[in-house]
């Protein structure tokens, strides 16, 4: 990986190299760098809405999805489906609940916590393949997705600013 003070010697001439504003002060990638940095971001991290989409289209979705947070939170509220297995308990009780050969995909509660990190490493370094879910539980709720807790399924309206109104897909 090219380091900054590199990518700044052979930034273009232009609008790029002296820029004052805080967002251009280190110049944008090459268009091939950026390129390999975004496809790596991708084989690392699934969204919500790509996830509810893969479990709502019926059948096999290809995946488990794994919530690693407490009890409580289980409780609380989680993902139709997900497998409950605190970030703690991965390394005793990994293998009784997932088939290596099924890619994972963690969630915690949101952004801000970063239990889903956490519990995707584990499980990469004990040999299964995994995602992670930006935006965690939180987001999910968020969306407007269903959701389960000890006393049942719940959903909530999507938030305008997490999801298109009136429609399913935000376009991106």
């Amino acid at each position: 990986m090219t380091s900054p003070a590199a990518t700044a010697a052979t930034a273009p001439a232009g609008p790029f190299r002296a820029a004052a504003n805080p967002v251009l002060r280190v110049p944008p990638a090459a268009p091939a760098e950026a390129a390999a940095h975004f496809r790596a971001s991708l084989a690392f991290h699934a969204d919500v809405s790509d996830v509810a989409a893969a479990l709502a289209a019926g059948g096999d979705a290809g995946f488990v999805v794994l919530d690693s947070r407490s009890t409580e939170a289980w409780d609380q509220g989680h993902v139709p489906g997900a497998v409950h297995l605190p970030t703690a308990l991965i390394p005793e009780q990994a293998e009784a609940l997932l088939d290596r050969s099924v890619p994972v995909v963690t969630y915690c509660w949101g952004p801000g916590c970063d239990g889903a990190t956490r519990a995707a490493l584990a499980l990469a370094e004990l040999g299964y393949r995994v995602k992670e879910m930006l935006g965690g539980f939180e987001y999910w709720v968020r969306e407007g997705f269903a959701y389960e807790t000890w006393q049942g399924g719940e959903r909530r309206a999507a938030d305008p600013l997490t999801a298109p109104v009136g429609g399913d897909d935000c376009g991106c």
